[in-house]
């Protein structure tokens, strides 16, 4: 008896870290407390991350960032461990088989990539060596966008959004690409070569540079045509440059208006099928009621003439 109830205890109190991990899978709505504590982690991460850059911060202040980011590490290791744990609340990541396919879901490999690199070098390696690679390491923790992206809905549909839309989208870049190639040959040609060759465009890697600010509409200045014909076909690159901006954004605005739209209409119909549903089972009920109060009983006494 006393082991089945510690069984029964473990079980129940997996359940219980599942829901707070997990709201959403077991039908609760919102954040729970424990997701708010990692949210508010992921955002201290990136404050520090900011703040280590920064070289006038004195020395009691990078220790005690240090500390930070040596806790908030931990803390993301023992929520990966825990996320494995009850991942086994999920009937398709039961037994061993299905942790390891939980541990390749994209949200399972972010959360290993936000901690394991940085506790790696911090248990591994020395204070002070090699910090120029820590520094890299912990450019990692931007991995701990997709932990946001678990908590807030827009990441989802933008997700979905950038899904929808992929072949276009792939379209419109393969065709901006080779408009700033044909635009790095035109003016490597009409200003790289000659007598009066300018250096900005002796090259046609050289050239593309030019191309890529002009289409992107950012127009640095720091390079430019001088001749006429370079002038002239400059203008019409940079009319183009309008388009190659225009259209993906175009693009990528119908797609979430229709994915926003759609979801929109799922919301709808799910609450319609609540709706319907409950009308049912009142409807069943007054039946039920009905059918019960025709039927006769033991107390009712036959009435005569």
């Amino acid at each position: 008896m006393v082991t089945h109830h510690h069984v029964v205890t473990r079980i129940g109190l997996r359940h219980r870290l599942y829901s707070q991990l997990e709201p959403e899978a077991t039908g609760k709505s919102g954040l729970s407390a424990l997701n708010l504590l990692i949210i508010a982690l992921v955002l201290l991460s990136f404050l520090a991350l900011a703040l280590e850059t920064e070289e006038t911060i004195g020395p009691m202040w990078r220790l005690a960032i240090d500390y930070l980011n040596i806790a908030i590490v931990s803390i993301f290791a023992i929520e990966y461990v825990a996320r494995l744990w009850v991942a086994g609340e999920d009937p398709r990541y039961r037994g061993i088989g299905g942790r390891l396919k939980y541990m390749s879901t994209p949200y399972a490999i972010a959360d290993l990539i936000a901690f394991l690199p940085e506790l790696l070098w911090i248990l591994l390696v020395p204070a002070g060596v090699g910090d120029e690679v820590l520094i890299v390491l912990r450019a990692l923790r931007l991995a701990r966008l997709v932990k946001l992206a678990r908590f807030v809905p827009a990441f989802d549909v933008l997700g979905a959004t950038v899904e929808r839309a992929g072949t276009q989208l792939l379209t419109t870049l393969a065709m901006a690409l080779a408009l700033v190639y044909v635009s790095a040959v035109a003016l490597y040609f009409l200003e790289g070569v000659g007598p009066n060759a300018r250096e900005e465009f002796a090259s046609i890697p050289r050239a593309l540079w030019w191309a890529m600010a002009t289409l992107t509409t950012v127009g640095y200045g720091d390079v430019y045509p001088v001749t006429a014909l370079g002038k002239i076909c400059a203008s019409v690159i940079a009319l183009a440059g309008i388009g190659v901006v225009a259209l993906p954004a175009g693009v990528f605005a119908s797609a979430f208006s229709d994915e926003l739209r759609e979801r929109e209409i799922r919301k709808l119909k799910e609450r319609v099928g609540e709706v319907e549903s409950e009308n049912v089972e009142l409807e069943a009920e007054l039946e039920h009621e009905q059918e019960s109060g025709k039927a006769p009983t033991r107390d009712d006494k036959p009435t005569g003439f």
